[in-house]
């Protein structure tokens, strides 16, 4: 693939939004030790892609410009690099890109091997590109949480917040699929698809109850999976267990000093940031379960490469049901 040009999407520096976002033609990056090209069949966003824009991990993150965002694809192994065994060409696979160097808004990109899982002829190019940050998140959370996917262990009262969104709509599946009961806050648009998800409880987050987060049968949630925008601690604390906690996936200044404050006085009921991490075998755990029809991944719209900025604007906007794809 040397010297061939792709079609990609990138911006020069932080800010701008959709209008920074440029149509260019790149050359093919090349893998290195460990890597597999690909050619992308489906690119699905996240906030953090925007968030990384915006410049919220300055000057951390983009690692330089310009920049090729996006990180959770799907495609076809094209060129496999030095020391990888265990893909060929020809595999069809999902992966998570560095999100520091990204690469998925491309017709082709570098993926490292060990955050790559073969997707299953079951499993769309699109489904699968929903799985790596969103899916991740999702399940690692929840095993933070306590919960265990092999039936053991007792069921536990889960609450998960914006339950119709990327990581949300997936957090629930997988909640019921780990025995627990759960209660789940979305928009009214959205009451009857979290219901069908297998939420046990649904609540308009505008209603009274909803902006409260009370569980309509009396429960007490043993974890709050925040996927929102920020909600004050005074609003989780009586709803919480005597031993619940809060997993916040994107803390801000005051979930910070929630989360110090009650680690200092050793508070039974916590406040946890939760990062998570993209692996092969948790890739391969889920695709495994859209395969079996008990995972389900909702698409909100899909977009060609073409036409990325109105994937991100849609991105940025927030409300999405479910994920955000683009198509080469």
């Amino acid at each position: 693939m040397a010297g061939k040009l792709m079609r990609a999407v990138q911006y020069d520096g932080y800010g701008g939004g959709t209008a920074a976002l440029k149509q260019v033609e790149v050359p093919v990056p090349c893998p290195g030790k460990g890597e597999v090209l690909l050619k992308v069949e489906a690119t699905a966003l996240n906030p953090f892609d925007w968030k990384i824009q915006k410049g919220v991990l300055r000057p951390f993150m983009p690692k330089k410009f310009p920049f090729i965002p996006a990180n959770d694809v799907a495609g076809e192994v094209v060129e496999v690099g030095p020391g990888v065994e265990n893909f060929k060409c020809g595999d069809k696979v999902i992966a998570g890109l560095n999100v520091g160097t990204g690469g998925g808004l491309a017709e082709y990109c570098v993926a490292k091997a060990d955050v790559t899982a073969l997707r299953p002829a079951e499993v769309s190019a699109a489904e699968g590109a929903c799985l790596p940050a969103a899916g991740a998140t999702a399940h690692g959370i929840l095993i933070a949480a306590g919960l265990k996917f092999d039936g053991s262990g007792p069921q536990k009262n889960i609450l998960v917040t914006a339950a119709s969104g990327g990581v949300g709509h997936l957090a629930v599946q997988l909640a019921k699929l780990a025995n627990a009961h759960v209660t789940a806050t979305c928009g009214a648009r959205n009451l009857d698809l979290v219901r069908s998800l297998g939420a046990d409880e649904v609540l308009d987050y505008k209603s009274p109850e909803g902006a409260a987060l009370k569980s309509p049968s009396g429960k007490k949630y043993d974890a709050v999976i925040q996927c929102a925008p920020p909600i004050p601690w005074s609003v989780f604390e009586p709803n919480l267990s005597r031993t619940g906690k809060v997993l916040d996936l994107s803390p801000g200044a005051s979930a910070m000093w929630t989360f110090a404050v009650k680690k200092i006085t050793m508070s039974k009921k916590k406040l946890v940031p939760f990062f998570a991490s993209v692996k092969g075998e948790n890739l391969a755990f889920l695709a495994e379960l859209v395969k079996q029809g008990r995972l389900k991944v909702v698409i909100d719209c899909k977009h060609p490469l073409s036409d990325a900025g109105a994937a991100w604007a849609k991105c940025i906007e927030g409300h999405a049901t479910g994920k955000i794809v683009v198509e080469p």
